[in-house]
Protein backbone atom coordinates (compact mmCIF):
# COMPACT_ATOMS: atom_id res chain seq x y z
CA UNK A 1 0.00 0.00 0.00
CA UNK A 2 1.63 3.69 -1.07
CA UNK A 3 1.45 5.16 2.15
CA UNK A 4 0.70 8.57 0.36
CA UNK A 5 -2.50 7.30 -1.04
CA UNK A 6 -3.68 5.81 2.59
CA UNK A 7 -2.94 9.41 4.03
CA UNK A 8 -4.42 10.87 1.38
CA UNK A 9 -8.19 9.23 2.35
CA UNK A 10 -11.00 11.34 3.73
CA UNK A 11 -12.97 8.39 4.57
CA UNK A 12 -12.52 4.34 5.23
CA UNK A 13 -15.24 1.91 5.80
CA UNK A 14 -14.65 -1.00 8.11
CA UNK A 15 -16.65 -4.15 7.68
CA UNK A 16 -16.01 -7.10 10.32
CA UNK A 17 -15.90 -11.01 8.52
CA UNK A 18 -17.56 -13.35 10.34
CA UNK A 19 -15.19 -16.19 11.48
CA UNK A 20 -15.00 -18.58 13.72
CA UNK A 21 -11.69 -18.66 15.72
CA UNK A 22 -10.34 -14.43 14.60
CA UNK A 23 -12.05 -11.39 14.24
CA UNK A 24 -11.31 -10.13 10.76
CA UNK A 25 -11.87 -6.38 9.35
CA UNK A 26 -11.98 -4.81 5.82
CA UNK A 27 -10.23 -1.29 5.89
CA UNK A 28 -11.62 -0.01 2.46
CA UNK A 29 -11.50 3.55 0.73
CA UNK A 30 -14.37 5.56 0.56
CA UNK A 31 -15.19 7.00 -2.98
CA UNK A 32 -16.52 10.32 -3.69
CA UNK A 33 -19.90 9.02 -4.23
CA UNK A 34 -19.84 6.97 -1.22
CA UNK A 35 -19.48 3.64 -2.28
CA UNK A 36 -16.97 1.43 -0.68
CA UNK A 37 -13.80 1.47 -2.98
CA UNK A 38 -10.35 -0.19 -3.05
CA UNK A 39 -9.55 -2.73 0.17
CA UNK A 40 -6.65 -0.49 2.05
CA UNK A 41 -5.82 -2.81 4.85
CA UNK A 42 -6.95 -5.85 6.38
CA UNK A 43 -6.90 -7.05 10.04
CA UNK A 44 -6.88 -10.35 11.88
CA UNK A 45 -7.54 -10.81 15.84
CA UNK A 46 -7.04 -14.24 17.56
CA UNK A 47 -9.61 -14.36 19.77
CA UNK A 48 -9.04 -15.18 23.41
CA UNK A 49 -5.13 -14.37 22.98
CA UNK A 50 -3.70 -14.20 26.67
CA UNK A 51 -2.58 -10.40 25.20
CA UNK A 52 -4.56 -8.46 22.82
CA UNK A 53 -2.87 -8.17 19.50
CA UNK A 54 -3.83 -6.82 16.35
CA UNK A 55 -1.51 -6.91 12.83
CA UNK A 56 -2.92 -5.03 10.25
CA UNK A 57 -2.39 -5.98 6.51
CA UNK A 58 -2.01 -4.18 2.92
CA UNK A 59 -4.05 -7.35 1.52
CA UNK A 60 -6.72 -9.78 2.56
CA UNK A 61 -3.76 -12.88 1.81
CA UNK A 62 -2.15 -11.58 4.64
CA UNK A 63 1.42 -11.20 2.89
CA UNK A 64 2.71 -7.83 3.76
CA UNK A 65 2.46 -6.19 7.69
CA UNK A 66 1.27 -2.61 7.12
CA UNK A 67 0.67 -1.93 10.83
CA UNK A 68 -0.11 -3.57 14.39
CA UNK A 69 -0.91 -2.29 17.52
CA UNK A 70 -0.29 -4.58 21.10
CA UNK A 71 -1.08 -4.30 25.10
CA UNK A 72 1.25 -3.62 27.00
CA UNK A 73 0.25 -5.51 29.52
CA UNK A 74 -1.47 -8.85 30.30
CA UNK A 75 -4.58 -7.63 32.36
CA UNK A 76 -4.70 -3.89 32.77
CA UNK A 77 -8.58 -1.83 32.64
CA UNK A 78 -7.19 1.15 31.19
CA UNK A 79 -4.80 -0.65 29.09
CA UNK A 80 -2.29 1.10 26.83
CA UNK A 81 -2.04 -0.40 23.24
CA UNK A 82 1.35 0.04 21.19
CA UNK A 83 0.64 0.97 17.36
CA UNK A 84 3.93 0.56 15.36
CA UNK A 85 5.04 0.22 11.61
CA UNK A 86 5.61 -3.02 9.73
CA UNK A 87 9.28 -2.88 10.73
CA UNK A 88 8.13 -2.56 14.69
CA UNK A 89 8.74 1.05 14.57
CA UNK A 90 6.53 3.12 17.04
CA UNK A 91 4.13 5.49 15.44
CA UNK A 92 1.93 6.25 18.21
CA UNK A 93 -0.15 4.89 20.72
CA UNK A 94 -3.49 4.83 22.56
CA UNK A 95 -5.50 3.79 25.75
CA UNK A 96 -8.71 3.45 27.34
CA UNK A 97 -9.41 6.00 29.95
CA UNK A 98 -11.03 3.43 32.43
CA UNK A 99 -12.61 6.21 34.75
CA UNK A 100 -14.57 8.07 32.27
CA UNK A 101 -15.39 4.85 30.41
CA UNK A 102 -17.97 3.77 33.50
CA UNK A 103 -20.66 5.64 31.90
CA UNK A 104 -19.52 6.71 28.29
CA UNK A 105 -16.40 4.93 27.09
CA UNK A 106 -13.12 6.88 25.87
CA UNK A 107 -10.42 6.56 24.66
CA UNK A 108 -7.19 8.96 23.68
CA UNK A 109 -5.05 8.17 20.97
CA UNK A 110 -1.80 10.02 20.55
CA UNK A 111 0.34 10.93 17.66
CA UNK A 112 4.27 11.79 18.07
CA UNK A 113 4.59 16.02 16.83
CA UNK A 114 0.70 16.29 16.82
CA UNK A 115 -0.69 15.55 20.56
CA UNK A 116 -3.96 13.71 21.76
CA UNK A 117 -6.69 12.96 20.43
CA UNK A 118 -9.51 12.52 22.94
CA UNK A 119 -12.82 10.68 21.47
CA UNK A 120 -16.06 9.84 23.85
CA UNK A 121 -19.34 8.10 22.96
CA UNK A 122 -21.74 10.44 21.55
CA UNK A 123 -24.55 9.65 22.79
CA UNK A 124 -24.84 9.25 26.37
CA UNK A 125 -28.56 7.41 26.56
CA UNK A 126 -27.05 5.10 24.33
CA UNK A 127 -23.41 4.50 26.05
CA UNK A 128 -25.62 3.56 29.44
CA UNK A 129 -28.15 1.09 27.92
CA UNK A 130 -25.17 -0.53 26.20
CA UNK A 131 -23.52 -0.86 29.25
CA UNK A 132 -26.47 -2.38 31.43
CA UNK A 133 -28.76 -3.85 29.14
CA UNK A 134 -26.56 -6.76 27.60
CA UNK A 135 -29.37 -8.02 24.86
CA UNK A 136 -28.76 -4.22 23.59
CA UNK A 137 -25.08 -4.59 23.28
CA UNK A 138 -25.57 -4.49 19.01
CA UNK A 139 -26.90 -0.54 19.01
CA UNK A 140 -24.89 1.58 16.95
CA UNK A 141 -22.74 4.01 18.20
CA UNK A 142 -20.65 6.81 17.21
CA UNK A 143 -17.36 7.93 18.42
CA UNK A 144 -15.73 11.50 17.87
CA UNK A 145 -12.35 12.40 18.91
CA UNK A 146 -11.31 15.76 19.41
CA UNK A 147 -7.53 17.60 19.49
CA UNK A 148 -8.44 19.98 21.96
CA UNK A 149 -11.47 21.58 20.23
CA UNK A 150 -10.90 20.53 17.07
CA UNK A 151 -12.37 17.72 15.20
CA UNK A 152 -9.89 15.13 14.85
CA UNK A 153 -11.72 11.95 13.26
CA UNK A 154 -15.68 10.14 14.12
CA UNK A 155 -15.72 6.23 13.62
CA UNK A 156 -19.56 5.66 12.80
CA UNK A 157 -21.18 1.94 13.43
CA UNK A 158 -23.89 1.52 10.20
CA UNK A 159 -26.90 -0.68 11.47
CA UNK A 160 -26.56 -4.00 10.05
CA UNK A 161 -26.04 -7.79 10.74
CA UNK A 162 -21.89 -7.50 10.45
CA UNK A 163 -20.30 -4.95 12.19
CA UNK A 164 -19.33 -1.76 10.05
CA UNK A 165 -18.23 1.58 10.50
CA UNK A 166 -18.02 4.66 8.20
CA UNK A 167 -14.31 6.77 9.64
CA UNK A 168 -14.17 10.44 8.77
CA UNK A 169 -11.14 12.40 8.97
CA UNK A 170 -11.30 15.49 9.93
CA UNK A 171 -7.19 16.41 10.48
CA UNK A 172 -5.00 16.45 7.46
CA UNK A 173 -2.04 15.49 9.66
CA UNK A 174 -3.61 12.83 11.83
CA UNK A 175 -2.00 9.70 10.54
CA UNK A 176 -4.33 7.40 8.57
CA UNK A 177 -2.72 4.09 10.34
CA UNK A 178 -3.46 5.34 13.95
CA UNK A 179 -7.10 5.88 12.65
CA UNK A 180 -7.15 2.37 11.43
CA UNK A 181 -6.09 0.97 14.54
CA UNK A 182 -7.90 2.92 16.43
CA UNK A 183 -11.14 2.21 14.15
CA UNK A 184 -10.44 -1.45 14.64
CA UNK A 185 -9.58 -1.71 18.16
CA UNK A 186 -13.46 0.17 18.97
CA UNK A 187 -15.04 -3.14 17.77
CA UNK A 188 -12.44 -4.97 18.52
CA UNK A 189 -11.97 -4.16 22.14
CA UNK A 190 -14.83 -1.94 23.26
CA UNK A 191 -16.42 -4.48 25.23
CA UNK A 192 -13.78 -5.28 27.23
Amino acid sequence: MDQQYLQAQRQLHIRQRIRLMVNQYEVCAVGPDGSVGQLLAFAQQKRMAFREQVTIYADDQRQQPLLGFKARQVIDLGATYDITDAAGAPIGLFRKDFARSLLRSTWHVEQPGLGTATGSERNQVVAILRRFIDMLSWLPYHFDFTIGDQPAFSVVRKWGLRDSYLVEIHNPQLDRRLVIAMAVALDALQSR
